[in-house]
């Protein structure tokens, strides 16, 4: 993911887990906010209850690629998302992650 396209600043991750609209998904919980950035930027999550640090990890990059590979075709809005994966992330089809990230990203934050 390009660095322009990841949420790196705590109050802005903050911002979007106090006041985003949660969409859940069968691998992933995404919180989404709107923007006045021109991006959509994103910041994933794994908490420890997932596993260990090497499956944490695992669930992340899945869940991160699944995303960037579906911003390539989004509109640019703006769009902050925070993604929390869930333990189904790491065993998920990668086919279902894709889907799931394009039905999040068609969805917005209204």
């Amino acid at each position: 993911m390009i660095r322009a396209a990841r949420l790196r600043r705590s109050r802005d991750i903050a911002a979007v887990q106090k006041t985003g609209r949660a969409i859940r998904r069968s691998a992933f919980v995404a919180r989404l906010r709107s923007s006045d950035v021109r991006t959509i930027r994103i910041a994933v999550t794994a908490s420890r209850s997932i596993g260990t640090a090497v499956v944490r990890n695992r669930a992340r990059r899945r869940v991160r690629e699944a995303f960037r590979r579906e911003l390539a075709a989004a509109s640019g809005t703006g769009i902050d998302m925070l993604v929390a994966a869930r333990p189904e992330a790491v065993a998920a089809p990668f086919a279902s992650l894709l889907s799931d990230a394009a039905s999040i990203l068609r969805e917005g934050p209204r």
